[in-house]
């Protein structure tokens, strides 16, 4: 049975992301590595993986499409602000800069960035992002879904649910109109 995953901002062959994220490898190497390893540990060949942005930085084309190659999946790529033309150019199965899209029944926004608002917020629609390196905190309809939030690997839909269920705060969209509500 093949499974839809989701995941950002591996930044192959980056090595100042290591001491920036506070990421356990020693050197770049290892990093891409371990990184390719737990994507491969996740992501079967039909398995379908979204990669919402900052695939690899100081990485050659012929490095990038390395890198490409030996990750398993169905690859989707929602640009981050790293992804240069040698990103670009990758074999991936579709590009975009936003993605609505639904999976097992549940309406979800994919962008490299997160959204204060985001289309659906009303209606249940789930946000998933990258860029923030764990640092932003997730909403009950919104998270990262990097690596460095997830054990460096790939998630599923069940996971990023099961980590919103346990989460308390609204998005700001949803706070907001409440707030707007009780005053008038």
């Amino acid at each position: 049975m093949t499974k839809t995953l989701f995941t950002a901002d591996l930044h192959l062959n980056h090595a100042a992301v290591i001491s920036m994220c506070g990421r356990p490898f020693a050197d770049v190497r290892e990093m891409n590595e371990a990184l390719i390893h737990a994507w491969n540990s996740r992501v079967r060949r039909g398995d379908t993986v979204w990669f919402l942005g900052d695939f690899a930085m100081k990485a050659s084309p012929e490095e990038c499409a390395a890198f490409f190659g030996r990750l398993n999946g169905i690859k989707h790529l929602v640009r981050g602000n790293h992804d240069a033309k040698r990103v670009l150019d990758l074999p991936w199965a579709s590009q975009h800069d936003l993605v609505q899209t639904t999976v097992d029944g549940v309406r979800l926004v994919l962008c490299h960035y997160a959204m204060r608002s985001f289309p659906g917020v009303w209606r249940g629609s789930l946000h998933l992002f990258g860029h923030t390196h764990a640092t932003l905190p997730p909403t009950r309809q919104s998270c990262d879904v990097g690596v460095d939030a997830w054990a460096y690997r790939p998630v599923t839909l069940d996971e990023i649910r099961d980590r919103l269920a346990g989460v308390d705060e609204e998005p700001e969209e949803i706070r907001l109109a409440c707030t707007l509500d009780d005053e008038g």
